[in-house]
């Protein structure tokens, strides 16, 4: 465990809750001290729940330490079951409380409530969130699904469960909405989805289908392959983000069902091709992209943007280390090496080093991006409440591409429209003391308050600004036309300039310095 100001995981009885909060019937009862309760405002502040999270704390305080927290854990977990009556409950430690191993699971048995008792050994100093979320339904899956004999498949339509969503899922809700549509039109019967919005009773009936669609590899691959080995249920493991990828996901489940894909092939909904087609190709094609993310979310993305909108991948990586190997695999196809690592100063530094023109992550890159001056979308957990948009925004297929297509370029057209309004920054419309024209003011006011006054201009026009390169600085002359360029290619002339400055044995870099560099890269 890494004391950190930002982290892209919690511990992992985070996700726990996780599985918890998106199921019906189920209760967590977490032996945790009082303050190991902030995990509730995930849910009530990102998702806006209208409930808090079906989990009783222990809330056990120093004091308490010197009794038996034992009894308070048995007290917690019978008090639970009768308040909230539910089908199943599970039990577990959060980090702190770990270390006095009061052992819940054996306390729980000796309660004998007449409900199933899953406990879960969530070890916090080795494991984080999204591993606690697939061990939690790994184990209700184990207690609860049981084989079942199905009928043949002649004559009838072929069966599947969806895998994976959970409470505080990156579009989870909205993906689970788009892939049930797709797969009912394609003939398939939706059996049961879980962990979200499933009661225990439901994952009791998993075993009546005849495969499982695995959304979310980091929540549910592990379960799916107990399941394969158990049930006798194969699993379709391509993650339908992006055109492309749907496209892939429908034909491994025809190839799977022997069902007709082509009703579904040609589906009008779907207009990222052709947006991607006929988009302005200067402020799209080729443009450099760095991406990071969980690995289900930041492969994808980076199939998205060099696959289907022409973008260059410079950055590929993740914080989730279960599943580097995929990562790895992934980069190597763009001829890059996978950045694996949950310490958000290597990504800043890695994204720094690569001066991308877009960055595409979590809100950990957002910020990166905002101190960097890199325009950023996010495209994976974790993320904050203005990802979580109350509108129907998928990730997965059709529309979820139509849903990416916006997310990648619209940044890109903010940057050329932020371009032109530096362009035009002398106009009387759009000159910095010029109010806002959507308020209504022009000229005085407030805005005017903001702009420097002649002798700061001044000074800092003489002042000297330091580069990347801590031998090599930029006059401020050079800095001020560097502004001139649009901020998404900023950067990369930026580090081109201060590479050519180093390799001819420049210190400083004056504008001449800037149009030499300018001349030599462009040959």
């Amino acid at each position: 465990m890494q004391l950190t100001v930002w982290t892209y995981e919690g511990p992992p009885h985070v996700g726990a809750m996780r599985v918890a909060t998106g199921m019906k019937g189920l209760h967590y009862v977490l032996h945790a001290p009082q303050g190991d309760t902030y995990a509730d405002l995930l849910f009530t502040m990102i998702e806006r729940r209208g409930a808090r999270p079906p989990v009783t704390y222990t809330t056990f305080q120093a004091r308490d330490l010197g009794t038996d927290t034992a009894e308070l854990f048995k007290t917690a977990c019978a008090q639970a079951f009768d308040r909230f009556q539910p089908q199943a409950m599970i039990v577990g430690s959060s980090c702190t409380a770990e270390l006095i191993q009061d052992d819940p699971a054996g306390l729980a048995r000796a309660l004998d409530l007449p409900i199933p008792v899953i406990p879960l050994d969530l070890p916090s100093y080795q494991k984080k969130e999204n591993w606690g979320a697939a061990e939690t339904l790994h184990q209700l899956i184990r207690r609860l699904a049981r084989p079942v004999e199905r009928t043949p498949r002649e004559g009838r339509a072929p069966v599947c469960n969806i895998l994976g969503p959970t409470a505080l899922g990156f579009r989870h809700r909205d993906d689970v909405a788009e892939i049930r549509r797709l797969l009912e039109r394609l003939g398939v019967v939706v059996n049961v989805v879980a962990p979200l919005d499933a009661t225990p009773a439901d994952l009791a009936r998993l075993g009546e289908a005849d495969f499982n669609v695995v959304l979310y590899p980091e929540i549910a691959s592990v379960a799916a392959a107990w399941m394969e080995r158990n049930l006798g249920q194969p699993q379709v493991r391509t993650v339908p983000i992006g055109h492309g990828a749907t496209l892939d996901f429908i034909a491994e489940i025809a190839a799977l069902t022997g069902l007709d894909p082509s009703p579904v092939l040609n589906d009008p909904s779907a207009r990222s091709p052709w947006w991607s087609r006929s988009v302005d190709s200067n402020y799209l094609t080729g443009k450099r992209v760095f991406v990071f993310g969980d690995a289900t979310h930041a492969i994808a993305a980076a199939r998205v943007a060099a696959e289907e909108l022409g973008f260059e991948v410079v950055g590929l990586g993740c914080y989730n280390r279960e599943f580097a190997r995929e990562v790895r695999a992934a980069a190597a196809t763009y001829g890059l090496e996978a950045l694996i690592t949950d310490d958000y100063l290597e990504v800043e530094e890695a994204i720094a080093a690569a001066q991308p023109e877009l960055v595409l992550g979590s809100q950990m890159e957002r910020h990166i991006a905002k101190r960097l001056g890199m325009p950023c979308a996010v495209v994976s957990a974790p993320f904050h409440v203005q990802d979580h948009p109350a509108r129907y925004s998928p990730q997965m297929g059709f529309e979820g591409a139509n849903v990416l297509f916006d997310t990648l370029v619209h940044p890109l057209v903010m940057g050329l429209e932020e371009h032109l309004l530096h362009m035009f920054r002398e106009d009387f419309e759009f000159n910095d003391a010029a109010g806002a024209s959507h308020l209504g003011g022009h000229g005085g006011g407030q805005a005017a308050t903001r702009a420097p006054a002649p002798a700061a201009a001044e000074s800092l026009a003489s002042t000297p600004v330091p580069a990347a390169t801590s031998e090599i600085v930029w006059l401020a002359d050079a800095e001020a036309e560097l502004r001139k360029i649009p901020f998404f290619v900023r950067g990369k002339a930026r580090k081109n300039t201060e590479r050519f400055a180093a390799e001819h044995g420049l210190t400083a870099i004056a504008v001449e310095t800037l149009y030499d560099a300018k001349s030599h890269y462009s040959r």
